[in-house]
């Protein structure tokens, strides 16, 4: 069978934006590997990144978007703080600039429309069961493969909020919050759903998967048997679910596709927030000069 082809791409807001350039300088040394990409598969950030790219923008053009899009959707006002008792009792930011940037760009298309599949990652606060003994939380990943499960009617602006809206930066948005609480590395994810036999159907040997990640800063706990409570463990925790879990992903795609899987994720000089726009000028250089010579390598062979 033909090779089947993933990008997965992890969150971490406008740092984004190293992604688009990361794959902006594979596209000039390997032109056009792009377009074998079968399966688009992001969280957060990098499921706009995948919505953007499954529609036919560019790597350039995703760039773009966020140095123009970024200062807005990360406006922050003395107002806003004063409402939120300094951020106390509501998020850090609005959906409302987030939102018309997506609607100018995709306006009202579904998923369905899409030329190629994605794989979204979301998370569910309530299922709405009527039996309260099965109401529930729950991850949830947005697809346009066929079947009965496929979200294909759902519009690309809904879910790319459903995606991309972090707890305490961004309000919940129709139910849904960002997927990076359950898969900030969505690889696996994909790799299962390429696997499913009623979606991808695709067999383990032939799948092809390059994962992207938002770079990770240089954070540890250096405590060896300390014994926290919450306030000592709070400022720690959003960190922990969403970095050990993209941890957890590469590990398993080392296992179980070996030579198949390449991950591109460099570290980062010092702690960026997923909101430092501040920092977009610095995360263009790190990108830009980070070494891709593996990943050059590696598409070179597969693609």
């Amino acid at each position: 069978m033909a090779p089947y082809y993933i990008l997965s791409m992890d969150g971490g807001g406008i740092r984004g934006i190293m992604t688009a350039i990361f794959l902006q300088r594979l596209e000039m040394v390997q032109p056009g590997f792009l377009s074998h990409i079968d399966l688009f598969a992001g969280t957060s950030t990098g499921g706009l990144l995948a919505l953007g790219l499954a529609a036919g923008l560019s790597p350039e053009v995703l760039r773009k978007l966020y140095q123009d899009s970024g200062v807005k959707v990360f406006a922050d006002t003395i107002l806003d703080d004063v409402r939120d008792l300094g951020k106390l009792v509501g998020a850090d930011y609005s959906l409302g600039p987030i939102k018309q940037a997506l609607t100018e760009q995709f306006a009202s298309r579904r998923l369905d429309s899409l030329n190629r599949k994605v794989l979204i990652s979301s998370f569910d606060l309530d299922n709405e069961d009527t039996d309260t003994n099965k109401r529930t939380w729950k991850a949830k990943f947005f697809h346009n493969f066929p079947g009965s499960d496929s979200d294909g009617d759902q519009t690309i602006v809904d879910v790319a909020l459903r995606t991309a809206n972090a707890p305490t930066y961004f309000p919940i948005y129709q139910g849904f919050v960002d997927g990076g609480v359950v898969a900030n590395n969505p690889a696996v994810c994909a790799l299962a759903q390429a696997l499913n036999a009623e979606t991808g159907n695709q067999r383990i040997q032939d799948i092809i998967l390059l994962s992207v990640g938002t770079g990770y800063n240089p954070r540890y706990v250096s405590s060896k048997d300390g014994d926290w409570g919450l306030v000592q463990w709070a400022p720690h925790l959003i960190h922990l679910v969403m970095e050990g879990g993209s941890n957890l992903a590469h590990y398993q795609c080392c296992q179980l596709l070996s030579k198949q899987y390449h991950r591109i994720n460099i570290q980062l000089p010092g702690s960026i927030g997923m909101d430092r726009i501040d920092q977009i000028p610095l995360l263009e250089e790190l990108a830009l000069q980070a070494d891709l010579t593996q990943a050059q390598a590696w598409i070179g062979e597969y693609f």
